[in-house]
């Protein structure tokens, strides 16, 4: 249920996650759908390069739970992931994998088109009418490029962000959150933080935290791991909260 005080989010499972929504196909594309169908506001929530994972699951089951609204977790990437092994184990055939992959992952602009597109095949069934959007790791790079002029958006946001870039920053229109660790570039966070908190309405907080703590990288069996995730999807649906 919605705490109207602080809209927290439900306690963090460790393990053995059930997923609370369901999956659906929306413009051809396969997506998490969780929480109350006829809310007139939503989350549009873009995972890490590491796709669909419990961690991503239960966040926007999370964010869900504490403002009692929908939230869509499209399968933008379509299962081509990156996977965990070529990073603990960089075989030259795991790197070229990857250096494939990010290639593929990395041309934002078709990728953030389909996040515009995504949104208005929403309206076959559903009468959203306030959004916002949040994203991980390179899901942030896409939520940022979406969140200037013209944007869908009320409201958004970015964690750990992929490829973070202040000019990127400097466009946005909207109130914005960016959660960084401490894996980002300090100096780019900086920039982003005096941007964001200075002329525009936003929020800069960086984490002591490894980058991914918020999504697929989330280990929760870890007692701090899961105290920090939990705080910055309540940071989150805090900051959504007052501009949705």
């Amino acid at each position: 249920m919605t705490c109207e005080a602080c809209k927290s989010i439900p306690p963090v499972v460790a393990e053995g996650y059930i997923e609370k929504g369901q999956w659906e196909y929306i413009g051809g594309r396969k997506t998490y759908i969780t929480g109350p169908s006829d809310s007139k506001k939503a989350i549009l929530d873009i995972y890490d390069i590491f796709g669909i994972t419990p961690q991503t699951i239960q966040g926007a089951d999370a964010l869900s739970a504490a403002l009692g609204i929908l939230v869509f977790v499209p399968d933008f990437l379509e299962g081509d992931y990156a996977k965990g092994e070529w990073f603990s184990n960089p075989t030259p055939e795991n790197e070229k994998a990857k250096t494939e992959l990010f290639s593929r992952a990395m041309a934002f602009e078709p990728h953030a088109k389909a996040l515009l597109k995504f949104v208005e095949d929403t309206k076959t069934k559903w009468a959203v009418e306030a959004w916002a959007a949040l994203g991980l790791c390179w899901g942030g790079k896409v939520v940022a490029l979406t969140s200037g002029t013209g944007t869908p958006f009320n409201v958004s946001g970015q964690v750990h962000p992929g490829r973070l870039d202040v000019e990127d920053i400097k466009k946005i229109n909207i109130p914005h959150i960016i959660l960084a660790s401490k894996d980002e570039d300090a100096s780019e966070v900086s920039k982003c933080k005096e941007v964001l908190e200075g002329a525009k309405t936003g929020v800069v907080e960086t984490y002591a935290m490894h980058h991914g703590w918020m999504g697929a990288r989330a280990n929760l069996g870890k007692a701090e791991d899961s105290k920090e995730y939990e705080r910055g999807y309540n940071q989150i649906a805090n900051f959504f909260s007052k501009y949705l």
